[in-house]
Order: C-alpha cells, then sequence, then structure tokens
C-alpha cells in the first residue's frame, strides 16, 4: 500500500508524491458535466453490469460516546447532538437486524461501533457478532476504529469479509476536520487489514468546507491505495445540530455526481458506494450517480444515527430505473 506521502501533524503535505494522479482527478472534476458522465459510464460499463446496485445494510452496534473529535460525527462525546450513549447491542439483537436486513434484499451486514478503537474485551463479542452474520449466508462488514496489531487476524478467522476505515477527507484537509488521530493512523488501519487478507472499504465525506482540489486530493489518495479499495463509500455531510460543521455550506448536487464519477473513472474495478446524504438526493440526482458510476447502496432506515431512505422509496426507484440488486 502507498503511504509514502510526508504530512505536517496536522496533515497537511510537505511533498506530495501524488501530485500527478492528482491533476488528473482535478482535470476530470473540471470537464463539462456530460462529458465526464459519458466518460465515467462508458468506464462503468466496461467492468460492471450497469443495472446491477449491490445493497448493503449499516446497523450501529454500540451508540455515541466517541471519544475523537471528527467535526461531522453526532457521536462525538463532546458535542450535544442529542444522540443517547449506547452499550453494545446483544448478540440476539444484532442477528435479528442481519436476518431483516436479508429478507429486505441486502447482501452485506456493516456494523458499526462508536469507538476510537477496540480494546481486547470489546472485540470478543464483535467476533461473535461477526460469526452469526456469516451463518445467515451475509456478507460481513466491521467499522470499528483504529485496529491495533493482531486485531485484523481475529476479525478474518471469525469469517469478515470488509473492513471500513474512511480517510474522510484529503490530507491537506484532514487538520480542519480532525485533531485527535493523524492521517497516518489511518493508512497504518488500512495497512493492517490489508495484510491481514481482509477487503478494504474505504471511502471519504465531501462536502466539508472543502475545494474541488481538495476533493481532487481526497480521490486521488483513494486511488493510489496499492491494491484500491474493493469499496469506496462517497458520503455527502449530514450536517447535524451540534457538530462544527453543522453550518457548513451545503454542496451543489453537480458537484457530488462529479465525484461518484470521477471515482468510477480513477477506480475502475472498486464497487462505489452512494452512501450518507441519500435522504436529501432527490430520484433524479441519484439516478445519475447510478449512471456516473455508483454500484453500491445503504439500504435501510438509518446510517448510524442519521436517517436513510426508506427501503420502499428505494425499491420504488430501483422499479422505476430497472435496476436489479447484485
Amino acid at each position: 500500500m502507498d503511504t509514502a506521502i510526508t504530512l505536517h501533524p496536522r496533515g497537511t503535505a510537505e511533498a506530495d508524491p501524488l501530485a500527478p494522479l492528482r491533476a488528473e482527478a482535478l482535470a476530470l472534476l473540471d470537464l463539462p458535466f456530460n462529458d465526464l458522465l459519458f466518460r465515467a459510464h462508458t468506464v462503468h460499463r466496461a467492468g460492471f453490469d450497469p443495472n446491477r446496485v449491490q445493497r448493503s445494510t449499516l446497523l450501529s452496534i454500540k451508540t455515541g460516546g466517541c471519544p475523537e473529535d471528527c467535526g461531522y460525527c453526532p457521536q462525538a462525546a463532546r458535542y450535544h447532538t442529542g444522540v443517547e450513549n449506547q452499550a453494545l447491542m446483544p448478540l440476539d439483537e444484532v442477528r435479528a437486524a442481519a436476518s431483516a436486513a436479508k429478507a429486505a434484499g441486502a447482501t452485506r451486514f456493516c456494523m458499526g461501533a462508536a469507538w476510537r478503537g477496540p480494546k481486547a474485551r470489546d472485540l470478543e463479542p464483535v467476533l461473535a457478532m461477526v460469526r452469526e452474520v456469516k451463518s445467515l449466508g451475509l456478507e460481513a462488514c466491521c467499522t470499528l476504529g483504529m485496529l491495533r496489531e493482531g486485531q485484523a487476524e481475529q476479525l478474518r478467522d471469525a469469517g469478515l469479509d470488509y473492513y471500513n476505515h474512511n480517510l474522510d477527507t484529503a490530507p491537506e484537509h484532514y487538520g480542519a476536520i480532525v485533531t485527535t488521530r493523524e492521517y497516518q493512523d489511518r493508512l497504518d488501519t488500512l495497512e493492517r487489514v490489508r495484510t491481514a487478507g481482509v477487503k478494504v472499504c474505504c471511502g471519504g465525506i465531501v462536502g466539508m468546507g472543502e475545494t474541488r482540489a481538495e476533493r481532487a486530493g481526497l480521490l486521488a489518495q483513494l486511488a493510489s491505495l496499492d491494491p484500491q479499495p474493493e469499496s469506496v463509500p462517497i458520503n455527502e455531510l449530514v450536517r447535524v445540530e451540534g457538530t462544527p460543521l453543522a453550518d457548513a455550506a451545503p454542496l451543489a448536487w453537480t458537484e457530488f455526481v462529479r465525484t461518484i464519477a470521477v471515482a468510477r473513472i480513477l477506480m475502475p474495478k472498486s464497487m462505489v458506494r452512494l452512501s450518507a446524504g441519500r435522504t436529501a438526493m432527490n430520484e433524479a440526482q441519484q439516478a445519475l450517480c447510478f449512471f456516473a458510476g455508483a454500484n453500491s447502496i445503504f439500504y435501510g432506515e438509518k446510517l448510524l444515527t442519521t436517517g436513510n431512505p426508506e427501503v420502499a422509496r428505494d425499491d420504488a426507484l430501483f422499479a422505476a430505473l430497472g435496476l436489479a440488486s447484485a
């Protein structure tokens, strides 16, 4: 995995070995909208069935009380967002949620816990959850924060298919969003996941006050990972009262679609997931995202603590567009 970028303490780049890839990403983002979508769809059609979309469901198995200061996150203990701290869910409740997700058409079940990183005593019950999800015939994914040495191997041995750990934003913008961990910490966790042989789910969030050039920086960093992530969730900021980014200016819908398109071009074999922010997107914008190369969604009522389009609405959209589940 390429982790050669040199970072200052607050995440800004001293030297940029990714400059050519950044320039390519920015040039793509700057293309006329129709030209970009045509190019992205051509790449997408060459690698995937353009009318199939994979559905995943995300469950918060431990909510609130996180010690990190991620400016977008309502689960940070230091922010007053109305999110109540909840202990780790019992195993039977997780199994019931996974069974319901499978019945609704999900093929992957993702479990998220609001930790900086799991301690040994935290990880043991999660391993049991992974085994339960796998016993149902679902793919299992976890997002638990930073992993220590050996933890990725424990998750692998329990049957974990994917580990999600997002980069959030470009290295040069990171210090404006998070100060309680370094960008390199995220890259180190991704390296541990890869070394253990677990598939990587890694993307970011747009609409956090970054420039288009910084969005290009995020896409370049993701595309530079070797191998590239199997799954790339692209999230639009969900502005939550009480977080530092509650008053962030909304991102133009065209910029979000452009981001999806460039992700598809730069990562032609990855599943590009239309993730957080879909509640605020109308059907036409989502359709353009699918055309531009998104071929995975989070499916269900909630994304951790924020809303997600209801199952019936997604079923209706799939029917209208002639999409089938992958």
